[in-house]
């Protein structure tokens, strides 16, 4: 199965408590922090709700 590195490219400071929530879940917690996540929906949707924060590769 393939996977999708998520990096936090813009930091939470002022963020809308659910994004925070959101990019915590991802294991996102400061500008620069990597993650790397399985390519299902439920990773999908959250990187589409905080899409203008993240930067996404697939590997």
């Amino acid at each position: 199965m393939a996977n999708l590195t998520v990096k936090l490219v813009k930091g939470l400071a002022g963020k809308k408590k659910d994004q925070i929530a959101v990019a915590e879940s991802l294991g996102l917690r400061k500008a620069g922090d990597v993650s790397v996540q399985p390519d299902n929906a439920a990773t999908r949707g959250k990187i589409f709700k905080i899409s203008h924060l993240v930067e996404v590769t697939e590997n």
